[in-house]
């Protein structure tokens, strides 16, 4: 199952150009660019781990794709996102974030279904992903 997350998830997989080109299409923007990963890609995870610190004030995107290479050493067999945070007044969140690496096998998600009183009926999404302890989740 492919995890479909963010802007892109339905494309096939970005080069470090088309990241290139998105970053800095960001940047130009005036929006921090960042790098977080996880091992949990769960959709109501929004605080996945950051890898460095924001990069305010940066003239251009190769350090972005740089991060994210560095980032892939480390954490490849993780989920890897870029993120764009506008600090405009009035928006002040996320503008744009979509994924850049992902493990080799995506174990998915399932739907449970619960009943409760009367014809009630909750479900939640749980992540395969999550049955096994953090750190080995992927391989």
């Amino acid at each position: 199952m492919r995890v479909t997350q963010g802007a892109f998830s339905f494309l096939p997989d970005l080069t470090d150009e088309q990241i290139h080109v998105q970053a800095q299409h960001c940047i130009d923007q005036g929006y921090a660019v960042s790098v977080e990963y996880t091992d949990d890609p769960h959709p109501r995870n929004t605080y996945w781990e950051m890898w460095g610190h924001p990069m305010f004030d940066n003239p251009d995107a190769a350090s972005v794709v740089y991060e994210v290479n560095e980032c892939r050493k480390q954490h490849g067999g993780k989920y890897i996102r870029v993120i764009a945070f506008d600090a405009t007044p009035g928006w002040e969140s996320i503008r744009l974030a979509f994924i850049v690496n992902r493990p080799a096998q995506e174990p998915g998600f399932r739907l449970q279904r619960e009943e409760g009183p009367g014809r009630t009926v909750r479900y939640s999404i749980h992540s395969y992903a999550a049955d096994k302890p953090e750190g080995a989740r992927y391989a």
